[in-house]
C-alpha cells in the first residue's frame, strides 16, 4: 500500500470527553434543532438563511464574523433564523489545494490531522457558548461526522459526493436536516435518489461497527447550479428550475419536501456580488407561486467580512482564501432586504 500511517488518531468519544458539552448548551442546541425542523415540516413560515465563509480558516475572525450575525439575527428574528457556515472541510475538485482546517489549523503550515479533530470542535463550541448558535457544516468524509455529531444544526452533502453510498447511507442515520446538493452534471434525478436513500432505514458498516439507521424525514435538495461538458456554469435557481423540482417531488413519496437555494458555486458562476440579484429573483418566484414558496425554505449564502477572496498568506483579515464571498457590508444590507420582502 502507497502509504504512510503516521499515527492513530483519537477517537470521537475521546475528543467528546476532553469538550464535553454542558446541559445548558445540550439544550440551547435541541431547542435550535426543533426550530430548525419545524421549518421544514412547514410549522413554520421562517425563512432559513445557511450563511458564512466558504471555508473556517480563522478561528477569530470566524467568531468575529458569526458575533455580528447574532446582532443582526436579532433584527430579523421574526421572519428569518440563521444557520451560520462553519465548514471545517473544504472539498477540492483536483485534489490539490487548502483542504480545510481540519487538515491545516493553521493555513501556513502543514497538515496537522490530530490538532485539525480538535480545532474543529472547539470552533463549533466557542460559536455556541460565546453567540448561541449552533452551525452547519459540510459532511465531507462521513466517519468524521461523529467528532461534532452532537454540535452541529444542519449538515450537508457536496455536489461531489452526493452520489456516493456511505454519504447517503449516514445522513439516513442523523437526526439533523441534511441538505443533498445537485450534482456537478446538474442532474435533479441524482438528487432526489440521494434525498430517497438517506429518507429510508438501512443496515451498514460505519467506523467499523454495524449500524441500523432510522431514515432521516429531513433530508432535503440543494440547488447550487451545475457545469456543462463544456465546463460553462449553468444556474438551475430560475422559475423554471423550481418548477421543475416541486414536479419531481409531486412524482416521489417523501417527506417535507424543500429545498434550500444555494446562491453562490455554478449558480452565481462564483461571483460573489450576483448572490444579491439570486436572492431578489428567487423570493419573487416564491411570491408568484405558492406551491414554490411552500417548498423553498431558504438560502445558502457565501459571506464574510471583506468581499472577495486572497491568496494564503496575504494575512487580510477576514478574507476567504477559498472561494470569493460577499463582504459584510453588502451581506447586512442584504438580509435586512430579504426580510422586507418577506
Amino acid at each position: 500500500m502507497n502509504m504512510i500511517f503516521e499515527r492513530k488518531l483519537t477517537i470521537p468519544m475521546e475528543v467528546k470527553q476532553m469538550y464535553p458539552l454542558t446541559a445548558e448548551l445540550s439544550a440551547l442546541i435541541a431547542e435550535r434543532r426543533e426550530a430548525l425542523k419545524a421549518i421544514f415540516r412547514g410549522e413554520s413560515d421562517k425563512f432559513l438563511l445557511i450563511i458564512g465563509p466558504c471555508s473556517a480558516d480563522n478561528e477569530d475572525s470566524v467568531i468575529d464574523y458569526i458575533s455580528r450575525l447574532r446582532t443582526l439575527q436579532e433584527k430579523v428574528a421574526d421572519k428569518i433564523f440563521m444557520v451560520p457556515r462553519i465548514y471545517t472541510n473544504k472539498p477540492r475538485t483536483t485534489g490539490d489545494g487548502y483542504k480545510g482546517i481540519l487538515h491545516q489549523p493553521d493555513p501556513n503550515m502543514k497538515p496537522d490531522m490530530l490538532k485539525g479533530i480538535v480545532t474543529i470542535r472547539e470552533l463549533h463550541m466557542r460559536a455556541l457558548r460565546e453567540t448561541g448558535f449552533s452551525c452547519a457544516d459540510e459532511m465531507l468524509y462521513p466517519e468524521n461526522h461523529r467528532y461534532l455529531d452532537d454540535l452541529l444544526a444542519y449538515v450537508a452533502v457536496g455536489a461531489r459526493s452526493v452520489e456516493n453510498q456511505q454519504h447517503r447511507l449516514t445522513a439516513s442515520g442523523l437526526e439533523i436536516p441534511v441538505g443533498m446538493k445537485n450534482p456537478t452534471s446538474g442532474d435533479f434525478s441524482v438528487m432526489m435518489n440521494a434525498i430517497t436513500a438517506a429518507q429510508h432505514q438501512h443496515t451498514f458498516i460505519y467506523r467499523g461497527w454495524e449500524v441500523h439507521s432510522g431514515g432521516n424525514p429531513y433530508a432535503h435538495a440543494i440547488l447550487r447550479g451545475h457545469k456543462n461538458k463544456h465546463g460553462q456554469s449553468l444556474p438551475n435557481y430560475h422559475y423554471e428550475d423550481l418548477i421543475r423540482l416541486c414536479e419531481f417531488y409531486n412524482a416521489q413519496p417523501l417527506s417535507n419536501p424543500a429545498v434550500i437555494i444555494d446562491t453562490n458555486h455554478a449558480n452565481s458562476d462564483k461571483n460573489p456580488f450576483e448572490q444579491i440579484r439570486i436572492c431578489k429573483e428567487v423570493l419573487a418566484s416564491c411570491q408568484h407561486n405558492p406551491e414554490i414558496r411552500r417548498l423553498v425554505k431558504g438560502f445558502m449564502i457565501e459571506s464574510y467580512i471583506e468581499d472577495g477572496c486572497q491568496k494564503i498568506g496575504e494575512g487580510i483579515y477576514g478574507k476567504s482564501i477559498t472561494d470569493p464571498c460577499l463582504g459584510w457590508e453588502k451581506t447586512e444590507n442584504l438580509v435586512l432586504d430579504i426580510a422586507d420582502r418577506l
